[in-house]
Protein backbone atom coordinates (compact mmCIF):
# COMPACT_ATOMS: atom_id res chain seq x y z
CA UNK A 1 0.00 0.00 0.00
CA UNK A 2 2.83 2.39 0.82
CA UNK A 3 4.45 1.72 -2.55
CA UNK A 4 1.15 2.45 -4.31
CA UNK A 5 0.77 5.78 -2.51
CA UNK A 6 4.38 6.66 -3.29
CA UNK A 7 3.87 6.00 -7.00
CA UNK A 8 0.69 8.11 -7.10
CA UNK A 9 2.43 10.91 -5.23
CA UNK A 10 5.36 10.90 -7.67
CA UNK A 11 2.97 10.91 -10.64
CA UNK A 12 0.96 13.83 -9.27
CA UNK A 13 4.19 15.72 -8.55
CA UNK A 14 5.07 15.48 -12.26
CA UNK A 15 1.56 16.40 -13.45
CA UNK A 16 0.02 18.49 -10.64
CA UNK A 17 -2.90 19.92 -12.64
CA UNK A 18 -4.30 16.59 -13.82
CA UNK A 19 -7.00 16.21 -11.12
CA UNK A 20 -8.25 19.72 -11.85
CA UNK A 21 -8.57 18.96 -15.56
CA UNK A 22 -10.27 15.64 -14.85
CA UNK A 23 -12.75 17.45 -12.59
CA UNK A 24 -13.43 20.07 -15.26
CA UNK A 25 -13.96 17.30 -17.79
CA UNK A 26 -16.53 15.66 -15.52
CA UNK A 27 -18.35 18.98 -15.11
CA UNK A 28 -18.43 19.47 -18.88
CA UNK A 29 -19.64 15.90 -19.37
CA UNK A 30 -22.48 16.62 -16.95
CA UNK A 31 -23.43 19.63 -19.09
CA UNK A 32 -23.48 17.43 -22.20
CA UNK A 33 -25.68 14.90 -20.38
CA UNK A 34 -28.16 17.71 -19.66
CA UNK A 35 -28.51 18.26 -23.42
CA UNK A 36 -29.04 14.60 -24.35
CA UNK A 37 -32.47 12.93 -24.44
CA UNK A 38 -33.52 11.37 -21.12
CA UNK A 39 -32.27 7.83 -21.61
CA UNK A 40 -32.56 5.70 -18.44
CA UNK A 41 -29.06 5.96 -16.97
CA UNK A 42 -28.00 9.24 -18.58
CA UNK A 43 -31.31 10.87 -17.66
CA UNK A 44 -30.87 9.84 -14.03
CA UNK A 45 -27.26 11.10 -13.95
CA UNK A 46 -28.36 14.42 -15.46
CA UNK A 47 -31.25 14.75 -13.03
CA UNK A 48 -29.11 14.01 -9.97
CA UNK A 49 -26.09 16.00 -11.28
CA UNK A 50 -23.80 13.17 -10.23
CA UNK A 51 -20.90 14.13 -12.50
CA UNK A 52 -21.19 17.79 -11.53
CA UNK A 53 -20.69 17.06 -7.84
CA UNK A 54 -18.02 14.44 -8.51
CA UNK A 55 -16.17 16.89 -10.76
CA UNK A 56 -16.32 19.61 -8.10
CA UNK A 57 -14.90 17.28 -5.45
CA UNK A 58 -12.11 16.03 -7.74
CA UNK A 59 -11.22 19.59 -8.75
CA UNK A 60 -11.12 20.85 -5.18
CA UNK A 61 -8.97 17.93 -4.08
CA UNK A 62 -6.71 18.60 -7.07
CA UNK A 63 -6.35 22.26 -6.04
CA UNK A 64 -5.44 21.19 -2.52
CA UNK A 65 -2.87 18.72 -3.86
CA UNK A 66 -1.28 21.39 -6.07
CA UNK A 67 -0.75 23.55 -3.02
CA UNK A 68 0.66 20.67 -0.98
CA UNK A 69 3.04 19.47 -3.66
Amino acid sequence: MAEWIKRISEFLARVPGLPVFVGLGLILLNFVFQLLPPWPVIGWMAQVDLLLYLGLVVSLIGLLLIRAL
